[in-house]
């Protein structure tokens, strides 16, 4: 992974959940926290985890490690709180990655797991790498779960983003 594929990737990340938390603001309260069986239960379930797991790998870049009591912790229960704390940290994505280097990225990253509490040390590139590749695995269960509540996300591929589109 290079610094500019970081940037673009949390361009992407904005986009997506830009387009995800509009159609989720058209379902009732009740629909986005209805348990649909899926692994954080349901829609707001899963924009919260979202939001979670972006805040503990920032917090590990950025050397101030954030605690939390689980993985399926809800940070917000209300949505519109959700939603705006959710375009905060997408800034705070973006503004990271505009000053990542190909320098940072070889290097190494050194953290406590929250899964085990162990300290765990990988390639800087691979745990940037993990970061954006979790945001869209379960962006992923996300869209899965709006398709069942009969919802049109729109097209999800990077080749979609529009800064990557080609020039006509």
């Amino acid at each position: 992974m290079h610094a500019d594929q970081a940037r673009t990737m949390a361009s992407y990340n904005r986009w997506m959940n830009e387009k995800l938390y509009a159609v989720c603001a058209e379902l009732s309260e009740d629909d986005r926290k209805k348990d649909m069986g899926a692994f954080f239960g349901s829609i707001h379930g899963t924009l919260n985890h979202l939001l979670l797991g972006d805040r503990i790998w920032m917090g590990r870049f950025a050397g101030k490690p954030i605690f939390v009591s689980s993985l399926d912790q809800e940070l917000y229960s209300d949505f519109s709180e959700l939603k705006s704390q959710r375009s905060i940290t997408d800034d705070e994505i973006e503004s990271w990655a505009s000053e990542l280097t190909d320098q940072v990225l070889a290097g190494k990253l050194e953290y406590t797991s929250i899964v085990n509490p162990e300290t765990r040390s990988y390639d800087m590139w691979v745990c940037v790498a993990h970061f954006f590749n979790h945001q869209t695995h379960h962006r992923g269960q996300l869209t899965t779960l709006l398709s069942q509540a009969g919802k049109d996300y729109g097209l999800t591929d990077l080749i979609w983003l529009p800064s990557v589109l080609p020039a006509e």
